[in-house]
């Protein structure tokens, strides 16, 4: 397994980790997605765990609480050997305390996922949206709280605006709270938006991808053909509904390239989604999901080989489409993807040119840097998670 230090920290993560949104099963969307008990999630655990996939990432929306205590009472012995990943703020009841990222709302959110996942610290806690009615000074600081309490060691975001992230930087920055290093998202081969904005942000900024739903919300999974019905046991019979749309001529479009490069590969169709997303700028790790053991081994497929340059080519053209504004038109996406490669090839050269200063600033742990060169050590992290 391949480790990726995450944004501009010094946590390494499996480029491939594990979700569990198919722990528990409670409610329409949950139990369609699986039903893994304490059984069921130990071993899949054990497989990941025998493959380095160390990151385990829940929420406490996830089946009402039930997924996080299911990872909880199926790691219990191990916490030592994991990494744990939660988030809050999406609504956990109707009440009025039930939804958000006030203070009040975090702080009992962050002990309730503590309690139900059977541990006194959280590795990474993501706020699962944006809470527009809370202040983003209010929710930083709050968890500069928590994280100095030992509660949570680092934070991150889900489903956040450009805007939105990049305006919580700068107050974290402002004001020396911790600053988020993640951002989960989705991302796929049937949904490019990340690119457009939120990837030149993270590489900007130093702000990591964890990407969900890498396979377009189960569209991608090899089963799902052109001129042929959805399979009978297919997942999207229940919940297309709640996931992000896709045109059929274009989904189409990227299962044909995608079957042509696993003929080419001897890899499955899921295998190659994944090992394309891996090779994306900024994509710290993929969380993959699995209902039982085969899905789970034929996902951790994905690592251990590389895509060659022209097929990244053909499913880069086979998945492309036109940005929105103002992406396009003020921009070509010719220039777009130049200012990235740019950007890109900077921190390369930087990483090149400040060796000795990464090993100086790691030396140095403790003591604040002089801006200049946490500035070069910003882009030292930036190239560990793109290079």
């Amino acid at each position: 397994m391949e480790y990726r230090y995450l944004g501009k920290s010094g946590l390494k993560v499996p480029v491939l980790s594990f979700g569990t949104g198919t722990f528990g099963g409670l409610g329409p969307l949950f139990s369609a997605w699986g039903t893994s008990g304490v059984e069921d999630a130990r071993r899949l655990i054990d497989i990941c765990l025998d493959a380095g996939a160390t990151l385990f990432d829940t929420a406490d929306v996830y089946s009402n609480g039930a997924s996080e205590e299911v990872l909880g009472a199926a790691l219990k012995g191990r916490r030592d050997k994991v990494l744990i990943s939660t988030k809050t703020s999406l609504p956990m009841g109707d009440g009025p305390y039930d939804a958000g990222s006030s203070r009040h709302r975090l702080l009992a959110a962050v002990e309730a996922s503590l309690k139900r996942l059977g541990t006194d610290y959280i590795d990474l806690l993501q706020l699962h949206a944006f809470d527009a009615f809370t202040p983003v000074e209010e929710v930083l600081s709050t968890l500069d709280v928590l994280v100095r309490a030992g509660k949570l060691r680092y934070v991150g975001v889900s489903n956040f605006s450009g805007w939105q992230l990049m305006k919580s930087l700068a107050l974290a920055e402002r004001h020396a709270w911790p600053r988020y290093v993640a951002h989960q998202v989705y991302y796929s081969l049937v949904g490019r938006d990340y690119e457009w904005e939120l990837m030149p942000l993270g590489l900007d900024q130093g702000v990591g991808a964890l990407v969900w739903s890498p396979l377009g919300w189960g569209r991608l999974t090899g089963k799902v053909r052109r001129g042929q019905p959805l399979p009978e046991r297919s997942r999207l019979h229940e919940t297309s509904q709640w996931g992000p749309p896709v045109e059929d001529a274009r989904l189409y479009a990227v299962v044909d390239a995608l079957e042509a490069v696993a003929g080419e590969t001897g890899r499955t169709v899921p295998q190659i989604a994944i090992a394309w997303l891996l090779s994306r700028p900024t994509v710290s790790s993929v969380i993959i999901g699995a209902r039982n053991e085969a899905q789970l081994r034929d996902n951790l497929g994905a690592v251990g080989w590389s895509l060659t340059t022209d097929q990244i080519r053909r499913l880069d053209e086979a998945s492309r489409v036109m940005p929105a504004y103002p992406i396009i038109p003020i921009a070509s996406r010719r220039v777009l993807r130049a200012s990235i490669r740019r950007l890109f090839e900077v921190t390369v050269e930087e990483r090149r040119n400040n060796a000795a200063d990464r090993i100086n600033a790691r030396s140095m742990a403790g003591r604040s840097a002089p801006a200049s060169r946490r500035g070069r050590r910003a882009k030292t992290h930036i190239c560990s998670i793109v290079a």
